[in-house]
């Protein structure tokens, strides 16, 4: 009788035993494959728990969804809302490592690369595929000029809260903190080195300024040289001329492929033209750089009140303080583009 007790337990024991292990593989044994196609899980907002073991099982980050399932419901990790954002999977890692990170893990931050772009419209087209944002709904908010007007910024001037810089953000963030770091951004980067102090002690606001800055940006891509056209443009602002900038005028036409601004260019009549309307524009012509922002901030002092390019390829400019030199250089440009058959 002894013996037969001693068998049964022994069966019980191994089956119990046999048990306790498989649910401990389940927990603890690894079960995200050691090799992985991409290491980003992206979870969107509102997802429920079928949407993140279906995203799983697509991107074939997990090797067995039951035990997944299992072990995600014992660690009350399954909601009817699950917890959204890009998160890092650490390849081998146990279900209850993955569960752990998906729930309360840090998330793995999109570095988003603003820079350059000629309207916003062309930032949200750059921003919108690498967040979760929609495109439509992004432009939404860019539309709304009371959302514009509450940022402080009018549908002109709106283009001058986007810094050039590399900004992070979560995958699943709002339109609306979209927007807000960007705000608090551009708020940061007015204060640094007191620029707007600089901007208000040369009456102008910081919009104005990146106004200016956009315009010289346009007009060379040559550092050294910012400082010195940003000076002659203010000196035609003290003077009372109109400012005649080329870029303004591109701007105006919508033809940004121009090689050669004529008469006709010049006539065209619309608020952005400087030939037509004197002072600045009534906001950027495009992103500005930091460089041609502080070149405004820090303009050269000179007497310059003409320029044009040099009869060469170097994209570089003749200076002129009267107009008959800066007709000679004018002069000497238009040979060489007529030369060259520039029309």
């Amino acid at each position: 009788m002894g013996r037969k007790l001693l068998i049964v337990f022994l069966a019980i024991s191994a089956i119990v035993g046999f048990f306790v292990y498989n649910k401990y593989q389940e927990v603890y044994a690894p079960n995200v494959p050691d090799k992985l196609a991409k290491d980003l899980l992206q979870i969107p907002n509102n997802s429920s728990f079928s949407d993140v073991l279906a995203i799983l099982q697509k991107e074939k980050m997990v090797i067995d969804t039951t035990s997944f399932t299992w072990v995600a419901e014992k660690m009350n990790y399954k909601k009817p809302k699950m917890r959204a954002g890009q998160f890092k999977i650490q390849p081998g890692s146990s279900n209850i490592e993955l569960i752990r990170h998906l729930r309360s893990g840090k998330q793995e931050p999109v570095k988003v690369i603003i820079n350059n772009e000629r309207f916003v419209s062309e930032i949200v087209s750059a921003v919108a595929p690498l967040l979760a944002i929609d495109s439509v709904e992004l432009m939404r908010y860019v539309f709304d000029e009371n959302y514009l007007a509450e940022l402080g910024f009018t549908k002109e001037t709106f283009i001058s809260m986007f810094i050039p810089n590399t900004y992070e953000y979560y995958w699943n963030v709002e339109v609306d903190d979209f927007f807000q770091k960007l705000k608090k951004e551009h708020t940061k980067f007015w204060l640094k080195n007191n620029r707007n102090q600089q901007a208000e002690a040369m009456n102008l606001s910081p919009e104005e300024v990146y106004t200016l800055a956009s315009i010289i940006q346009r007009e060379t891509n040559y550092e050294p040289e910012l400082p010195v056209i940003a000076g002659l443009y203010l000196n035609r602002i003290e003077k009372d001329m109109l400012l005649q900038a080329d870029p303004t005028v591109v701007f105006a036409n919508g033809e940004f492929g121009l090689r050669r601004v004529l008469n006709k260019h010049l006539k065209f009549d619309s608020p952005y033209n400087t030939y037509l309307y004197k002072g600045l524009p009534p906001g950027p012509i495009s992103m500005a750089s930091i460089a041609a922002i502080d070149a405004v901030l820090n303009k050269k002092e000179h007497d310059y009140i003409f320029f044009c390019a040099k009869p060469d390829n170097s994209g570089t400019h003749a200076f002129a303080k009267t107009l008959a030199g800066h007709n000679a250089n004018a002069r000497k440009f238009h040979r060489w583009l007529n030369k060259r058959g520039i029309r």
